[in-house]
């Protein structure tokens, strides 16, 4: 019986300590800044307060550890609760849970790159009138896309777009969707380059970005093909630029896509959060932005 309930004693510390790692390690990622590398904005708040459960938790085990009756190995009810299985099952459970944290110990935080956007393959594209006639030009083919015509004409009207972050995925969805009568528009937007490693001319890259639904495993990348006459001798992958320059269309695949001739390409900073995130509310919040009505 002593070697039982030395026996849950182990088991009730080790999973104490496992639980109080992923605790640490949630709110080292939280107040580091680092979470929002591994999850979009609308899961952080609930990854946070995962903290106190896994917390109070652990805190039981330990109790349970030092200070239940015989380490709750017999109760009341007579019958006995010894903890079952091998060590070779315990040694794999335990592993499953240890291997991810140690590896998120161990491996530094890095965003996504252009190794990652190879190994899930790039996605290109997207995912001054009366209103009368901006009505008539941007006519949404099916309800889903209503918001996307109602954000091409507030675009379509601005002498030079610049795509927001907070919205990026929304703005280049709404000119693929109405990519001919965007064409020849000015737009500037920034993003990491991705070019394949037997790309044929240096001077194409694709500006890309990661868009990440939930949390980084389902993140999928995805951009906007960039052409620049002058030659770009300094363009390498996974750096961050800023491009200038005019809307054209072009085909990939058999599909016509949305392209872009620069004008200018210039390096910038990576952004403290270099993903977009999906938000079913981003366009409402953008147009209400805006000013003066159409």
């Amino acid at each position: 019986m002593k070697s039982e309930a030395v026996a849950a004693k182990r088991h009730y510390l080790l999973r104490a300590f496992i639980l109080l790692g992923f605790a640490l390690y949630i709110s080292h990622l939280a107040t580091s800044g680092k979470l929002q590398l591994y999850v979009a904005p609308e899961m952080q708040l609930w990854l946070r307060l995962s903290v106190i459960p896994l917390v109070l938790v652990a805190v039981t085990l330990v109790y349970h550890a030092f200070f239940a009756k015989e380490n709750s190995v017999i109760c009341e009810c007579g019958m006995e609760h010894e903890v079952t299985g091998s060590a070779f099952k315990h040694t794999l459970a335990y592993a499953l849970f240890l291997t991810p944290l140690l590896l998120g110990l161990v491996l530094p935080d890095r965003a996504l790159d252009g190794a990652a956007a190879t190994r899930k393959g790039m996605i290109l594209g997207s995912p001054v009138l009366s209103r009368e006639q901006l009505d008539g030009k941007f006519k949404a083919p099916d309800k889903y896309n209503e918001e996307f015509a109602e954000l091409a004409k507030r675009l379509y009207i601005q002498e030079l777009i610049e795509v927001k972050p907070e919205i990026f995925s929304e703005m280049i969805g709404a000119i693929e969707l109405f990519k001919e009568d965007f064409r020849g528009k000015k737009i500037k937007l920034s993003g990491f380059v991705y070019q394949k490693k037997d790309a044929p001319n240096r001077s194409e890259f694709v500006l890309s970005r990661f868009l990440v639904q939930c949390c980084t495993a389902d993140a999928y990348p995805f951009g906007v093909p960039v052409s620049s006459v002058a030659p770009l001798p300094s363009l390498r992958n996974d750096i961050w630029v800023e491009v200038e320059g005019t809307l054209q269309t072009g085909e990939h695949d058999g599909k016509e896509i949305i392209t872009i001739s620069a004008e200018r390409v210039s390096e910038i900073p990576r952004p403290d959060s270099p993903y977009v995130f999906l938000n079913s509310n981003a366009v409402i919040e953008y147009l209400q932005r805006l000013d003066g009505p159409l």
